[in-house]
């Protein structure tokens, strides 16, 4: 539970976005805080999109001294789906939500004066997730190897791998990664030891979306 003093809070899909943002935002300059409840951004995990509902955004809009509400979900194979969703669920507490979400991330000023923000992963744009957008973070001299992950990937589902079509960009970083030193590092640990680039310029439009939210 967080504590009644949050301030600043992020709803996400799961606990793996729980563990990269503080380390991709430690990496940018932002001080995170050791504890979850001292955090600049208490980060709050519902397990799916589908679970941040009208009444979830109604609720977390009402708490006592918030000053800035952000949601962060995956585009999986639809874009502008998610967002048709996304919007619709905030429309009861948002009216005058826009009806686009800016290819930067929406940032929105509610009636009550509270930010509101939504980056849907990797870019707004495309089809994709957490995973998809860490692969923006591939240092450039690892191209060729990023390039030669993915063919053996596809290679490996045509073999019979049995991953669906949805995960593959999972199965692309995590292949990537297998071939790193040390091998396998976990995706927030990649961050940390610069194995991926937290500051690759590919990054920074959602690095500034979440400082600007965020007033960092």
């Amino acid at each position: 539970m967080a504590s009644k003093y949050v301030t600043k809070k992020l709803l996400v899909e799961g606990e793996q976005d729980k563990r990269v943002i503080p380390q991709l935002m430690e990496a940018n300059g932002i001080i995170w805080g050791d504890k979850k409840d001292k955090a600049v951004v208490y980060i709050e995990s519902y397990g799916s999109y589908q679970f941040i509902d009208a009444d979830v955004i109604s609720t977390e809009l009402k708490a006592s001294g918030l000053t800035a509400l952000g949601l962060m979900v995956d585009a999986d194979d639809d874009p502008s789906g998610r967002w048709r969703s996304v919007r619709n669920a905030c429309l009861k507490s948002i009216p005058d939500i826009p009806e686009q979400i800016p290819n930067t991330g929406l940032i929105h000023s509610t009636k009550t004066g509270i930010k509101f923000g939504v980056w849907i992963m990797p870019d707004n744009q495309m089809r994709g997730m957490l995973e998809t957008f860490l692969a923006y973070m591939i240092p450039d001299e690892s191209e060729p190897l990023w390039k030669y992950a993915q063919k053996v990937v596809a290679e490996a589902k045509s073999t019979g791998a049995s991953f669906i079509d949805a995960h593959i960009d999972k199965a692309f970083i995590y292949t990537w990664l297998a071939w790193q030193d040390p091998p396998g590092r976990q995706l927030h640990n990649a961050i940390m030891e610069n194995i991926l680039n937290p500051q690759h310029p590919k990054a920074q439009i959602f690095i500034t979306w979440f400082k600007t939210l965020y007033d960092l």
